[in-house]
């Protein structure tokens, strides 16, 4: 079991990902895959879940340069 991960056999499996799933797919089942991990690690460990990260807008403010 302790050569299943060697980087040979990590490079063959990128290689078949990436033909099976196209590189603009990639990103996204990379994300999935961390969020599910770390959901599950949350649920071992018994942690409140952390609500996803909201972007808020920033308040706009004009900054004006008076010339002299």
């Amino acid at each position: 079991m302790g050569e299943l991960l060697t980087p040979t056999h990590l490079v063959i499996i990128l290689v078949v990902a990436l033909l099976l799933f196209g590189p603009r797919k990639l990103p996204e089942l990379g994300k999935g895959l961390g969020e599910g991990l770390r959901g599950f690690k949350e649920a071992i460990k018994g942690e409140p879940a952390v609500a996803a990260k909201t972007e808020t807008p920033a308040a706009k403010t004009e900054v004006t340069t008076e010339a002299k």
